[in-house]
């Protein structure tokens, strides 16, 4: 069964779907480990992690397809990959999501921001025609072949249109043939029971950031809304930051880090990366000297 077909056995279970947002191999085998059923690359994530710079554009389409082909290969699990705008036209995403259906991704999220684009809880968004977008939703849909990919269609213009345009936008790209409609940054619990009344049939997705525009509900408590995904795309990239910075304050000031309690076990770690796995194929695949050979020279 391909990924794409899990996702969407997935997607017609009864419970709301809880997915982390991974920006790099090791984030995502540690979601896997930790059990989740789905991941998400995070755009922001990728563009800190990789060229420490915010979610503004600044990674090219080659560079996101080369992470996300990456953290694919690295677990079992389904993965969603945030392909921002699809990197042009209707021209472009076609080749954009045929590269993704090469690197066995399970689904993609299209956004209908104007290139190039920001991260949907910055200010300052400007969103493209929605006939442009829809066109682009066509064509992915047609990319995608009988590959099952599951297509998430954006919209952001909730910030510079409103919430009316934003649903309007949203009944366009399913109309389109996305699968998913994912309206970004609604700015309150009353917008996110107005997008779920606006949607009944349709799976919707809610984005929770930590600090960002939309309320931080849970996921029962979007469940009950109507929603059937969430995201919690910055949660881990917020949390080993917070980390990191705290463990290299210590070792500044301090010189050791022999009291700082929050270091991952080495040997857990080696699992982690399967570490005992490559041991025993090295040993499987080690040069034996052949003494029956050698006995005969």
């Amino acid at each position: 069964m391909s990924h794409s077909q899990k996702l969407r056995q997935l997607l017609v279970r009864p419970e709301i779907m809880i997915i982390p947002g991974v920006y790099d191999c090791l984030s995502a085998k540690l979601a896997e480990n930790i059990g989740f059923d789905v991941i998400a690359t995070s755009g922001f994530g990728i563009a800190a992690s990789t060229l420490g710079v915010p979610d503004y554009g600044f990674l090219t389409a080659t560079e996101i397809l080369y992470s996300v082909g990456r953290i694919a290969q690295s677990v079992s699990v389904p993965l969603i990959a945030d392909l921002d705008t699809g990197y042009g036209n209707a021209l472009n995403v076609m080749r954009t999501i045929k590269d993704a259906v090469q690197l066995g991704v399970a689904g993609v999220l299209l956004e209908d921001q104007e290139w190039p684009k920001k991260c949907g809880h910055f200010e300052g968004k400007r969103v493209i025609p929605t006939a442009e977008h829809a066109g682009k939703i066509r064509a992915a849909v047609e990319a995608r072949g009988d590959s099952g990919l599951v297509i998430i269609a954006r919209t952001d213009a909730r910030a510079p249109l409103g919430l009316e345009e934003a649903i309007a936008r949203g009944r366009a790209y399913i109309a389109a043939g996305a699968d998913i409609l994912f309206v970004e940054a609604p700015q309150s619990v009353e917008e996110l029971k107005a997008i779920a009344s606006a949607f009944p049939d349709i799976p919707l997705v809610a984005n929770i950031v930590e600090g960002g525009k939309t309320p931080q509900l849970s996921a029962f408590e979007l469940q009950q809304l109507g929603y059937k995904i969430v995201f919690f795309p910055l949660t881990g990239l917020f949390a080993a930051t917070q980390v990191i910075s705290t463990c290299f304050r210590q070792l500044k000031e301090q010189g050791t880090t022999a009291n700082f309690t929050d270091l991952v076990n080495f040997q857990d770690f080696q699992e982690l990366v399967g570490v005992p796995q490559f041991l025993q194929m090295e040993q499987k695949f080690a040069i034996r000297k052949d003494t029956s050979i050698s006995n005969n020279i």
